[in-house]
C-alpha cells in the first residue's frame, strides 16, 4: 500500500508558540521551479500587533541578561542548526533553487555568522563604550544599550543567510524583534523558527510572521511601541521604503535601509549591523563618592 505524505502545516511564530494567522488566511508557496511546495500562514494586522506585544513583554528580561549569556543562547541556536543541517539544506534548495552543494555552503555560512555575532556579544561595550575626559571632578562614562523592539523586514531573495544576517545582530545586542520573512521563500525562516523554539531563546525575543512586507510593513512602521525598523526586505522598492520611513517618523523610530538593492550576504559582516540599533547612555558620577 502506498504511503501518503504527512504534509506539514506552516504557522506563525509568536511569543514562543506557533499560532495560525488570526485571519485564517494562508497563501501558496512555490518552489524555485514554480511547483507547489506548501501553504504558509498569511499574517494579519492583528498578528503583527500580537507579535509586538510579545516582543515588548520579552524585552526587559532579554536586555537584562548578561552579554555573555546572550552569546551562549545565540551559540546554542548555531548548535541546533548544525544538528539540523540536512533539513536547512533541503529548505534552501527548495526555496532558492540552489544545488545541494550551494545550499550546504549557504547553511554553513549562516551557522558561522551566528557564531560570529555570538562572539561579539560581550565585546561591544569595550569597543563602543568609553570614559570621557571632562573638566571637573567627575567620572563620565558612556555605554551602549539596546534600542528596544525592532521590526525587521527580511531579505526577499536570501531566505536563510540574509535572514540570519539581519536578525542575529538585533537580538545579540539585547533587542527583541518582529520579523517579516521573505514572502515567496518563507520555508527556511519557518524552519529557523522551529530551531529558536527548541533552543534557549526565550519566547517573544524573536517573533516571525510569514506574509507580504508591503502589507505588514506599514502597520509595523506606524506602531507606536516599535522603536526601530530594518527596511532590508524592501530594498528593491524605494517608493515603499520611503513610505515606511515617513510612517516611522511619527514616533522617531530608528530606520535602517539596506546598503544596496542587492546586498552581498556572503560578505563579512560589519559592526554597524549591531550599532544601528544601539543607543549610547552617558552617566556622570562625582569622583570620591
Amino acid at each position: 500500500m502506498t504511503r501518503l505524505d504527512v504534509r506539514k502545516t506552516y504557522k506563525l511564530y509568536i511569543d514562543g508558540a506557533f499560532p495560525r494567522s488570526e485571519s485564517g488566511h494562508s497563501y501558496q508557496v512555490s518552489d524555485a521551479a514554480g511547483r507547489f511546495a506548501a501553504n504558509a500562514a498569511l499574517a494579519s494586522r492583528k498578528d503583527a500587533r500580537d507579535a509586538v506585544v510579545a516582543a515588548r513583554k520579552a524585552f526587559g528580561g532579554w536586555s537584562g541578561r548578561t552579554a555573555y549569556n546572550r552569546a551562549q543562547v545565540l551559540y546554542r541556536v548555531a548548535e541546533i542548526m548544525e544538528d539540523r543541517r540536512p533539513q536547512f539544506t533541503d529548505a534552501v534548495v527548495l526555496a532558492e533553487g540552489a544545488s545541494a552543494g550551494q545550499a550546504g555552503r549557504i547553511v554553513d555560512t549562516a551557522i558561522d555568522r551566528l557564531v560570529w555575532y555570538a562572539g561579539w556579544a560581550d565585546k561591544l561595550t569595550q569597543v563602543l563604550g568609553n570614559a570621557n575626559p571632562v573638566a571637573g571632578p567627575y567620572f563620565n562614562l558612556s555605554t551602549p544599550e539596546p534600542t528596544g523592539v525592532v521590526a525587521v523586514l527580511a531579505p526577499q531573495e536570501s531566505s536563510l543567510l540574509g535572514l540570519v544576517s539581519v536578525v542575529a545582530p538585533v537580538i545579540v545586542t539585547g533587542n527583541t524583534t518582529v520579523v517579516v520573512s521573505s514572502f515567496a521563500r518563507p520555508l527556511p525562516a519557518v524552519t529557523l523558527a522551529e530551531v529558536l523554539a527548541t533552543s534557549d531563546v526565550p519566547g517573544g525575543v524573536v517573533n516571525l510572521l510569514t506574509g507580504d512586507a508591503a502589507s505588514i510593513g506599514p502597520w509595523l512602521a506606524a506602531h507606536m511601541d516599535v522603536n526601530a525598523i530594518d527596511l532590508t526586505g524592501v530594498a528593491g522598492r524605494p517608493d515603499l521604503a520611503t513610505q515606511l520611513e515617513v510612517a516611522a517618523a511619527d514616533n522617531l523610530k530608528r530606520v535602517r535601509r539596506a546598503p544596496s538593492a542587492e546586498p552581498d550576504w556572503a560578505a563579512e559582516p560589519e559592526l554597524d549591523t549591531m550599532t544601528d540599533f544601539l543607543e549610547t547612555k552617558t552617566v556622570w558620577h562625582p569622583i570620591g563618592l
